[in-house]
C-alpha cells in the first residue's frame, strides 16, 4: 500500500509564521482513500466529508477534497474527496490565502495563493471567488480581523467589496442562530472583538446580524458625559476596554450590548436616553432568544443593562439603595457574576475619550459595600426567634445600619 502525503495546514501553519502559539494541528491527506484511513486505525468522524482522528495524537486528518455550491446558504455545498484530488485543489477551497497554505513533514511552505506575501503586508484576502459561496466566511474574516488586527492586519479592499455584494445579494440572510453565535463568542474571545463588529458594519452585515447594536451607530448621547457623542463609538469603545480588563466572553457581550436601549430613544429626545437602562433589557433578552445564547449571557447582559447607572453613582447611591442593589444582582448567590457585572459596568465607564486610564472609585466603593453586607447573615436573626419574611426584613436593616456605620 504507497505511503499517502501528509501536510500541516490551514492556521497551524500561519500561526507559526507570525510566531503565535499554535493551538491545535490540522492534517490534509493527499493520495488515500476512506478504507486506506480506517485500515490504518484512523477513526472518521467527519459528517459531511472524510475527516478522521489519529489514533494516539486525536489531531484531525482530512482528505483532500474539493467542494461544489449546490444550493443558497452554508450548509448548500458537496464535497469531492478521493486520492486524486491535489493539495492545490484542496488549499483553493479555502476562504483566505494566509489559511491556504501548507507544510510537508520536511517544514517546506507550500504557497500557492500567496499567503506569505499577504502575511507580510497584513492583508486578509480572499483565495477565489468561490469565497462568495459561502456567507460564514463573512463572519470568519471578521472574527480573523478581530485576533490579527493589533498586528497591523486589515482586510483587502476587494475581499471587503466581495462581502458587500454578499451581503446585498442577501447570501447573509441564510445564516442560522447557531453558527453566527458560535463565530460571535469566538471573536468576543480574540484581542480585539470591536474589530469584528465594525468588520461586519463596513461590509453592511451588521444591520442584518445584529440590527440592534447597527441601529445604535449615528445616535448622540450629552457631550458632557461622552465627548465621543456617537452611541455607537461609545459601544465599541467599551468593549474595547472589556478586552482590556477581562479575557472572559461574558463580560464582553455584557459591555457590548449595555446601551441598546439608546438605539429606540425617539429623535426627539435626542441627545438624552430616558430610562434606556430599563428600556434596553427586552432587546437583550430578544436579542439573546434569538441568536440562542447561553442563559449565562443573557443574565449577566440583562444585569449590566439595567443596572449600570447604578456602578457609575456607587458614590451617590444611599445605603439602602446598595443594599437592595446588591441583592438585585443576587450579589450573594453568585459573586462571581457580580464581579463580572463590575468589570463590564468598569468598562462603560472607560469607554469614553480621556476616561481610559482614570482612577475610578465606584469599583472600590461596591466591593466593600458587598463585604460588608456578606457578613450579615440571616441564622443570626433566626436564633433570636424571628420567622418568615420577618428575616428577611431585619436582615435588610442590619445591613443598611452597617453601611451607614462605615460611611460614618
Amino acid at each position: 500500500m504507497p505511503e499517502p502525503t501528509l501536510y500541516k495546514v490551514g492556521g497551524a501553519v500561519r500561526d507559526r509564521l507570525l510566531d503565535l502559539p499554535v493551538k491545535d494541528t490540522d492534517w490534509v491527506v493527499v493520495g488515500a482513500t476512506v478504507e486506506e484511513m480506517e485500515s490504518r486505525g484512523f477513526k472518521a468522524v467527519g459528517k459531511d466529508f472524510p475527516v478522521f482522528l489519529h489514533p494516539e495524537t486525536r489531531e484531525e486528518y482530512a482528505l483532500a477534497r474539493t467542494e461544489r455550491k449546490t444550493a443558497p446558504g452554508y450548509t448548500g455545498f458537496s464535497f469531492h474527496a478521493d486520492a486524486e484530488v491535489s493539495l492545490e485543489q484542496d488549499l483553493l477551497r479555502r476562504d483566505l490565502t494566509i489559511n491556504a497554505m501548507a507544510e510537508d513533514e520536511t517544514g517546506k511552505i507550500i504557497d500557492p495563493y500567496g499567503g506569505q506575501a499577504d502575511l507580510d503586508a497584513r492583508l486578509l484576502r480572499h483565495v477565489s471567488p468561490a469565497f462568495s459561496e459561502d456567507p460564514v466566511r463573512i463572519l470568519r474574516v471578521a472574527r480573523f480581523l478581530a485576533r490579527l488586527q493589533p498586528l497591523g492586519f486589515r482586510i483587502a479592499e476587494e475581499t471587503l467589496e466581495l462581502m458587500r455584494e454578499m451581503v446585498q445579494n442577501g447570501e447573509v440572510d441564510a445564516l442560522v442562530p447557531e453558527r453566527v453565535w458560535q463565530e460571535t463568542m469566538r471573536a468576543l474571545s480574540e484581542p480585539s472583538p470591536q474589530s469584528f463588529i465594525l468588520a461586519l458594519r463596513d461590509c453592511g452585515a451588521l444591520a442584518t446580524i445584529f440590527p440592534e447594536i447597527d441601529r445604535l451607530f449615528g445616535v448622540p448621547q450629552p457631550e458632557e458625559h461622552h465627548p465621543e457623542i456617537d452611541t455607537g463609538v461609545h459601544t465599541m469603545m467599551v468593549l474595547e476596554q472589556a478586552a482590556r480588563l477581562s479575557d472572559d466572553a461574558q463580560v464582553r457581550f455584557a459591555a457590548l450590548v449595555h446601551d441598546l436601549g439608546k438605539g429606540i430613544t425617539p429623535q426627539d429626545q435626542w441627545p438624552r436616553h430616558i430610562d434606556h437602562e430599563e428600556k434596553g433589557v427586552p432587546l437583550v433578552e430578544a436579542m439573546c432568544e434569538r441568536l440562542r445564547c447561553p442563559r449565562e449571557y443573557r443574565d449577566l447582559g440583562v444585569n449590566v443593562t439595567r443596572y449600570h447607572l447604578c456602578f457609575h453613582r456607587a458614590g451617590e447611591l444611599k445605603a439602602s439603595t446598595l443594599v437592595d442593589l446588591l441583592q438585585k444582582l443576587d450579589a450573594y448567590r453568585k459573586p462571581e457574576r457580580f464581579d463580572k457585572w463590575l468589570l463590564a459596568c468598569e468598562a462603560d465607564s472607560r469607554g469614553r475619550p480621556g476616561y481610559e486610564d482614570r482612577e475610578l472609585q465606584q469599583p472600590a466603593i461596591l466591593k466593600r459595600a458587598y463585604a460588608t453586607c456578606r457578613e450579615v447573615e440571616a441564622r443570626a436573626f433566626a436564633e433570636q426567634g424571628l420567622s418568615g419574611p420577618r428575616i428577611g426584613e431585619a436582615v435588610r436593616e442590619e445591613r443598611i445600619r452597617r453601611l451607614k456605620a462605615q460611611r460614618g
